[in-house]
């Protein structure tokens, strides 16, 4: 896979290399990983909120009142 990047990104990019100590490739991984475990987890502390909503709707309603 080819990555094309502007001049900018790659800064950024050599950035992360050089604080984490590695390559360029391995703080592309460590970013890609990093970015699709959070979505995972807010996916999942979403699902886990609308869960909660949903059972405990009519408590949440008389709690408002």
């Amino acid at each position: 896979m080819t990555l094309r990047l502007t001049e900018e990104e790659d800064a950024a990019l050599v950035f992360l290399a050089e604080q984490q100590g590695v390559s360029k490739r391995e703080a592309t991984v460590r970013a890609i990983q990093e970015s699709a475990q959070r979505l995972a987890h807010e996916t999942r502390v979403a699902q886990a909120t609308d869960r909660g909503l949903e059972r405990w709707a009519d408590v949440l309603e008389r709690l408002g009142k």
